[in-house]
């Protein structure tokens, strides 16, 4: 019987190239009580199928005062979204309940609450701007960032 020696920089090479070549098909983003995400950038593997987005809030204001979303759209939408979304309401994330320019959101947390969504990446096209931002009333202007489609 032969017994095979492995060595430890052997072991942790294998380990790395497996993660290293599937997609990352979520990400997790927090949104805080001074109105800012912790990212400006999103990316999307096109291999991809389904796309999960985890939103946090580490703050501790509560929803009715410094609640927050997620929502993702094309980069030309935001503004209309985010104005048609006051007057529906807190009750309905702040977004006008049918608004087909929507593509994603979660709902609107408070602090230390978390939200997710996951969403089919076929609805997205490879060279289209898009972006996320919050719809909580006049949030959109800070908490925004760009959504990409990648190889």
């Amino acid at each position: 019987m032969k017994i095979l020696h492995t060595t430890p920089a052997l072991l942790l090479a294998a380990t790395l190239a497996g993660p290293a070549f599937a997609a990352t098909c979520n990400v997790e983003i927090a949104g805080n009580d001074t109105m800012k995400f912790d990212k400006t950038s999103i990316e999307v593997p096109q291999s991809c199928k389904q796309f999960t987005v985890k939103l946090t809030h580490p703050g501790k204001l509560p929803k009715a005062s410094m609640g927050h979303n997620w929502v993702l759209s094309k980069a030309s939408d935001v503004q209309g979204i985010a104005a048609d979304g006051i007057p529906a309401g807190l009750e309905k994330n702040y977004l006008k309940p049918g608004d087909t320019r929507v593509i994603a959101h979660t709902k609107v947390i408070g602090g230390g609450e978390t939200d997710s969504v996951t969403f089919d990446t076929s609805k997205l096209k490879a060279g289209e701007n898009y972006a996320f931002f919050c719809s909580f009333p006049g949030h959109a202007a800070l908490m925004k960032g760009t959504v990409a489609v990648t190889k």
